[in-house]
């Protein structure tokens, strides 16, 4: 392998390096850097040339990098965020923005975020605007890697092992994250449920009829494989998607269901609400903001991470 002459290598290949990196598509790259797929494709081919490695193959729609470039990309990336930062500084100022940015997340998440979001919206940015989607999936990557949305807040346990594994193996990722809150379940009925006037036994528990708030409609989640794995099970009879419905059908019938202790305040309904723990063990539930890197680097976006994790705790003050 030839060492690459250092005085004579166009920097500009290694702000098309990072954007590859990032995005793994050579077009979604040409995009960002405003330029055309084959002037990415002819900076990609004189960087190959001049470090004497391919960098990335073909893959499916995209291409998937070589160890050299998953070596190389932690030092380019944040050699040019630096730079970045160092020729313009302060480039973002909230109280002269006009951004507009897209949020993912559930109901019960966003009854704790949005208040205080808002507040600090009026507060240093009242030009910005902020659209929030419902979280319909508890893995987001692909919202944020086509850019239908700027951070997704949730509970995403299987992205977060994946990203935990990919860094062990092959150094910085594609996608970053970072610790919200931390939320505990309890069972929700209404307040005059025959299981309200006695200790909830996980017999009782099993025995009665439930509903599930489930993003996606499937009728089993995380208490579902708390149960299993202590040879149990519950009948769910009705699956809905959203934790403000939960609560409104539990105070009208007989359902048990399963909430964030946090959130049952947030509904108005308190009062009507029956609440106990649950009678077997369920580790806290872990909400965290996730984000693409490409849009990690911006400094709008990191005043909108750290809006969001201010506004979060000021909830749980």
């Amino acid at each position: 392998m030839k060492a690459p002459n250092f005085r004579t290598l166009d920097l500009n290949l290694l702000r098309v390096f990072d954007q590859i990196m990032a995005e793994r598509n050579l077009t979604r790259a040409a995009r960002n850097l405003a330029m055309t797929q084959p002037a990415v494709s002819n900076a990609l081919n004189r960087l190959r040339e001049a470090l004497d490695d391919r960098l990335v193959v073909r893959s499916g729609y995209g291409v998937e990098p070589t160890p050299r470039a998953l070596a190389l990309w932690p030092s380019v990336s944040d050699a040019l965020r630096r730079l970045e930062l160092t020729l313009v500084p302060g480039q973002f100022v909230a109280s002269q923005a006009s951004n507009t940015f897209t949020l993912a997340m559930a109901d019960a998440t966003a009854a704790e975020v949005m208040p205080g979001l808002v507040e600090i919206m009026e507060r240093e940015a009242p030009g910005i605007t902020v659209r929030t989607l419902p979280l319909t999936t508890r893995d987001p990557r692909r919202m944020l890697e086509e850019g239908v949305i700027d951070l997704a807040v949730g509970f995403f346990p299987a992205v977060l092992a994946d990203l935990t594994a990919q860094e062990q193996s092959s150094g910085m990722g594609a996608y970053e994250y970072e610790r919200i809150y931390d939320g505990q379940y309890v069972c929700v009925m209404r307040s005059g449920h025959p299981l309200a006037a006695e200790p909830l036994t996980l017999e009782r528990f099993c025995g009665a009829r439930h509903m599930l708030v489930s993003f996606s409609g499937r009728p089993f989640g995380f208490i579902d494989e708390a149960l299993a794995a202590l040879g149990e099970s519950r009948r769910v009879v009705l699956t809905v998607n959203q934790f403000f419905t939960a609560g409104l059908v539990v105070e009208t019938s007989d359902l048990l269901t399963v909430l964030p202790r946090h959130f049952i305040r947030s509904t108005g309904r308190a009062d009507a609400l029956a609440q106990r723990e649950l009678p077997f063990h369920v580790p806290p539930v872990h909400v965290d903001a996730l984000w693409h890197r490409r849009q990690g680097q911006r400094s709008d976006h990191a005043w909108l991470r750290l809006a969001v994790a201010t506004a979060a705790g000021k909830a749980f003050q």
